[in-house]
């Protein structure tokens, strides 16, 4: 390791040596980078060829050092001069793309990265670094990135999950199920694209295919809740329910239940003919698929109605956050405008009596709490 360390420095400083009286102490410099002194190696190169040298070889000596201890302004800097210097270089170019990224600038690695595409049209990892950084798997712009790097290497597992997964989500199926294909050739056990295999197949009615994948993941020890829901989707699909069926209680054990999953699962049930359990699990898909928030948006929603004057749509409001999940507070508002906006006491001894019965907390609404006793004493004294 020591040597190949020597030699690399060698390579780095002979052109630097050639052009300038400073001497650099190899031995000490291959000591910093053998322990990862890379900041200790940064100070010395900067006492050794000075702040301001243009030197191609010390610069690119001093921008290294000071990328890998993690000074990236100042690695940044150098390797800028570098680029002025020799702007179709690509090892400068990937060096300032890449601390582009790890500074969080992706539209100025996205330039540097053009800039190599300018120069190398066949560069693989350029095609696909540019893809990572669109972020949006539908964009025209990250597609076609990932076509030219697929081009390229159509074995390379990641390029081909990622392409397959934007042309699935473009029903774009038939290429997807290409994409897969040709990588799964070179690697028949990725468990990343058999799994993206799967909804493809099944978009494509390629049911046993389907069966086929999602067994043969579960064989190799996958038998997480996408494949068995996946695996559920194609048995019900292939009519067969009572294994559908079968896949979907794994999930529901494993806790890993989603609308879709109980949605299949009704579907099942009532080709069985079993309507009650179609009844059941079609009403824990609705649940799952409303928002827990939403009567906590209907209620907010009656505020701002009671804060605009307008009293009958907040009580409309109000009342619709009762069809989703009660957690009580929407009576105390009930009681409070039936009982100073629309001068209904009757209705609001009623709601003040159920916001007391829906529990709330006594700490976080003690002084609701009291206040609401407190209306109910006088209101109750009146009538």
């Amino acid at each position: 390791m020591k040597k190949l360390l020597y030699f690399i420095l060698t390579l780095c400083t002979s052109s630097a040596l050639a052009q300038s009286s400073n001497t650099i102490d190899k031995e000490k410099l291959i000591e910093f980078y053998q322990s990862q002194r890379y900041t200790e190696a940064t100070a010395y190169l900067q006492i050794v060829y000075g702040a301001e040298t243009d030197q191609p070889k010390e610069l690119a000596q001093i921008a290294y050092t000071n990328l890998m201890a993690g000074n990236l302004a100042v690695a940044e800097k150098s390797y800028l001069k570098l680029y002025r210097q020799q702007p179709a270089s690509l090892p400068v170019l990937f060096n300032l793309a890449a601390i582009s990224i790890r500074r969080g600038d992706e539209g100025k690695a996205m330039s540097f990265y053009k800039e190599i595409i300018k120069i190398d049209s066949m560069n693989f990892n350029v095609y696909k670094q540019l893809a990572s950084l669109v972020l949006n798997p539908v964009s025209p712009e990250k597609i076609g990135y990932l076509e030219k790097a697929n081009k390229i290497n159509p074995t390379h597992p990641d390029v081909a999950f990622d392409l397959a997964t934007s042309y699935n989500k473009l029903n774009k199926n038939d290429s997807a199920y290409h994409v897969l294909d040709v990588a799964l050739i070179a690697d028949t056990a990725n468990l990343s694209l058999l799994k993206a295999k799967m909804p493809v197949c099944i978009a494509l009615l390629k049911m046993d295919e389907t069966i086929q994948t999602g067994v043969k993941l579960m064989v190799y020890g996958d038998s997480s809740g996408y494949v068995l829901s996946n695996l559920g989707k194609a048995y019900y699909l292939n009519k067969e329910y009572q294994k559908a069926i079968d896949m979907y209680n794994v999930i529901e054990r494993l806790q890993q239940s989603t609308e879709s999953s109980f949605y299949y699962t009704s579907l099942c049930y009532k080709e069985l003919k079993n309507y009650a359990k179609a009844a059941d699990y079609m009403k824990l898909s609705i649940k799952e698929g409303i928002s827990p928030y939403i009567s906590n948006y209907y209620q907010i929603l009656g505020e701002i109605y009671e804060l605009t004057g307008m009293i009958k749509d907040a009580n409309l409001a109000y009342h619709k956050s009762f069809d989703f999940e009660n957690t009580g507070g929407a009576y105390y508002n009930l009681g409070l405008i039936n009982d100073f906006k629309m001068d209904n006491k009757k209705a609001a001894l009623k709601y003040y009596h159920l916001y007391l019965a829906s529990k709330p907390d006594p700490e976080k609404r003690k002084e609701v709490i009291k206040y609401v006793k407190m209306r109910i004493a006088y209101l109750q004294g009146k009538s």
